[in-house]
């Protein structure tokens, strides 16, 4: 059995939560805590495997509260999330502190998505408990830039893709600071709410020397530039006369997401000969076809390893497909992207 602590000030939530969680037959809700102050004492007595933590509360707000017990007793925790603009920032900053993922708060009164949600809830926790968590450090700290292949010659015609789920938004951070202003174009697709992907791409776009944005349909690739697909769109590129340009497409979920890995890197086929991709963390399978598809029309492909991934299911899917040709570190990816892109 997984044991869940659920941190909320709404006893309406803390109920919802409570319900859904105890519908799984490995899951079970071993207390809930209306403050940080009350979590601390039942972590202690009750020791959780998962915990579900509002990010809104009194005493003590949920930020503080992950701040410190990531740094003092790191434990998978989700994020209970409000999924609007004005909330995305602090999720993404949760995530950056540790937390392993995040969820929406339930919607009252809709009866007819609950088991949606419940559904959600419950692959979300027993993720999380598998997860492995990355050690804790101050925001902003702890990244590297690899300034030392500033000034390569890469390939005119080359693309870097990368696909990434749980744990991506850090993962993807961790690659895109150590990228130079002259690198190539980068495309990802990241599995991240509609409401998330303008505030992640602007965040990247504080962080790292290559100019990062949400991929807007007809942008033109160019190299020093990152293209982030948005929440609620499938990210191609596609060829127009000389150049490369993103197509974005409100069609149907790709492998239950949108935007889809395998959408994105199934549109790469045509470039292949050009092309370095990598799967980062992240569950389930998303990508691992794709980037097989992409290996055998000539890429260059890997996904990262099993000791630096928060969760090892789309890479080890690629790894057991043999659709990686090298499977890397998360340290070691961007100079490899780098690296296989040079003339």
């Amino acid at each position: 059995m997984i044991k869940v602590l659920i941190v909320d000030d709404s006893p309406l939530i803390r109920g919802i939560l409570t319900e859904v969680i105890q519908q799984a037959d490995d899951l079970e809700v071993v207390g809930s805590a209306e403050d940080p102050y009350q979590a601390r004492e039942m972590i202690k007595s009750l020791n959780p495997d998962v915990i579900t933590l509002d990010i809104e509360m009194p005493k003590m707000d949920g930020i503080s509260f992950l701040r410190n017990l990531m740094r003092l007793r790191p434990m998978p925790v989700v994020m209970i999330s409000t999924l609007t603009q004005q909330g995305s920032p602090i999720t993404l900053e949760a995530l950056e502190i540790g937390a392993v993922d995040f969820i929406a708060k339930p919607k009252i009164n809709v009866a007819e998505q609950l088991q949606h949600y419940a559904e959600m809830v419950q692959e979300k926790v027993r993720t999380a408990a598998t997860a492995r968590l990355r050690p804790y450090r101050s925001i902003g700290k702890g990244f590297n830039k690899a300034e030392l292949l500033e000034g390569q010659y890469y390939e005119r015609n080359a693309i870097i893709a990368i696909g990434a789920s749980t744990g991506g938004t850090e993962a993807i951070k961790e690659v895109l600071v150590q990228m130079p202003k002259d690198a190539p174009p980068i495309v990802i697709t990241q599995h991240i709410p509609p409401v998330f992907s303008s505030s992640f791409a602007a965040r990247m776009n504080k962080s790292c020397t290559v100019k990062v944005k949400e991929a807007e349909h007809g942008d033109v690739l160019q190299f020093g530039h990152v293209y982030i697909a948005p929440g609620d769109r499938h990210l191609s590129i596609v060829s127009q006369g000389l150049n490369k340009v993103c197509h974005l497409d409100d069609g149907k979920l790709v492998n239950r997401h949108k935007p889809a890995i395998d959408v994105l890197f199934s549109s790469l086929k045509p470039f292949a000969q050009h092309v370095s991709a990598v799967l980062l963390t992240g569950m389930g399978s998303d990508g691992a076809r794709g980037l097989l598809g992409l290996l055998e029309a000539g890429a260059q492909t890997a996904a990262q390893d099993e000791q630096t991934s928060v969760v090892w299911g789309m890479p080890k899917a690629a790894v057991d497909m043999n659709a990686a040709q090298k499977v890397l570190p998360l340290q070691n990816v961007a100079v490899h992207l780098l690296k296989s892109t040079r003339r």
